[in-house]
């Protein structure tokens, strides 16, 4: 049984505890019943307890689908906490088993490259990586060619959302970068270039003044909501697996390398009714694309819209 569970002790006490030999390292790894845990919760942290409770919808049980969007508004006045704090620094209801299975918390870039092995030169390498006259360095491609000439000691992760170039000594400075870019409103700091949904997922492929290009993916038997925008046409390609479609007043079945034009203004859906992933590339074109641009006549997971002096506004924010 756990007599203290101590998170982030100061430097002196963590020496302590390294020396004494009395204490063990949390790695991280919860087991627990869910009623277990709950209770626990509204004990230590009824604040939190009941705030999460409240954000639940009232109807969750008779979901007909394992989607279940909750209220932004009171999700976001959920004190943010750790549950290291909320919980296992209070509660007297733990045991921990003690294990040596070269456990690592791959918390930095730096704790990543450990992972890996190193060449001759101390440089570890993922992906399509060249380099010459360089040394201890982890680069990472996740797509195209890098190329290092007489660098040492940089850690370069090049992603489809953003290219890292630090020192090693820096890394741990990454979320001084992070920080700068949600005070401007990025759009990387709120979501990847691949968004998940509940039907599947979208990955925006370019992206420019006047169109955009999406590869869609539609899970086995799921659907899009039934659904207009204002502001932009859209051309769908199938790439692989049949699609449903509904065009306006049309419903019919697209094979790959078909195809069809949705205008603006006009009622559309995409469905796959198979049991394969289908794919499909979409291009849209007009003067805004942005996600809000949506509105919803039937929706699948119960996203709805709204309309209020000829606007519409879009009640969730998955598009």
């Amino acid at each position: 049984m756990v007599r203290s569970f101590v998170e982030k002790p100061n430097l002196a006490n963590a020496e302590k505890y390294v020396s004494d030999g009395n204490h063990l390292w949390n790695a991280g790894i919860f087991c627990f019943k869910a009623g277990v845990f709950l209770s626990e919760l509204e004990l230590h942290s009824p604040q939190i307890a009941q705030a999460v409770k409240h954000a639940i919808p009232n109807n969750w049980a008779q979901a007909t689908n394992s989607y279940i969007d909750l209220d932004e508004k009171t999700f976001s006045e959920i004190p943010s906490m750790s549950v290291d704090y909320a919980v296992m620094e209070k509660s007297k209801n733990v045991a921990v088993i003690a294990c040596d299975i070269g456990w690592n918390d791959v918390g930095s870039w730096n704790a990543m490259s450990d992972m890996l092995n190193a060449d001759v030169n101390g440089n570890r390498l993922v992906g399509e990586v060249y380099i010459h006259d360089s040394s201890n360095c982890f680069i990472q491609s996740s797509g195209r060619i890098i190329a290092a000439i007489g660098v040492h000691d940089l850690i370069i992760i090049d992603t489809p959302d953003a290219l890292l170039i630090t020192d090693r000594e820096q890394a741990q400075h990454v979320k001084q970068i992070v920080s700068q870019l949600k005070e401007c409103s990025h759009t990387t700091s709120q979501e990847h270039n691949t968004i998940f949904r509940a039907w599947g997922s979208y990955t925006v492929l370019e992206e420019s003044s006047g169109f955009k290009i999406k590869r869609i993916e539609v899970l086995p038997k799921q659907k899009l909501s039934l659904q207009m925008h204002k502001h932009r046409s859209e051309h769908w390609v199938v790439v692989s697996g049949t699609a449903k479609v509904q065009n306006g007043d049309d419903i019919f079945e697209l094979l790959p390398s078909q195809s069809t034009y949705i205008q603006a203004g006009r009622k559309h859906r995409l469905q796959n009714s198979s049991d394969d992933i289908l794919v499909i590339i979409e291009v849209q074109c007009g003067d805004y694309l942005g996600e809000d641009d949506i509105t919803r006549f039937d929706d699948h997971y119960g996203r709805t819209t709204i309309a209020t002096n000829d606007e519409y506004i879009e009640t969730e924010e998955l598009a």
